[in-house]
């Protein structure tokens, strides 16, 4: 191997390490989900289903459920309970 391939190699190898760096420290500032947190998929299908209500009117009734069961979840959350000490 001749020594410009091997600085090339050594190249990619640090752009791409500074590549996951930049993601790790955009991860920690909250702009996107890369290996540490990973985002909801209630997003994603909720997405889904305000498309599918556009195309198919009559599918309307089911975004309006799963609307209405996400606003019940929130309000039945309980606060916890403080734990006894020993």
């Amino acid at each position: 191997m001749s020594a410009s391939a091997l600085l090339a190699i050594a190249g990619a190898g640090a752009i791409l390490f500074g590549l996951h760096r930049l993601a790790l420290w955009m991860e920690d500032r909250g702009w996107i989900y890369y290996r540490r947190k990973h985002g909801s998929s209630g997003s994603l299908g909720s997405a889904c289903l305000e498309v599918q209500a556009m195309l198919e009117p009559s599918k309307k009734h089911v975004i309006e459920i799963v609307r209405m069961d996400d606003f019940e979840d929130d309000d039945s959350a309980a606060p916890p309970k403080p734990s006894a000490r020993s």
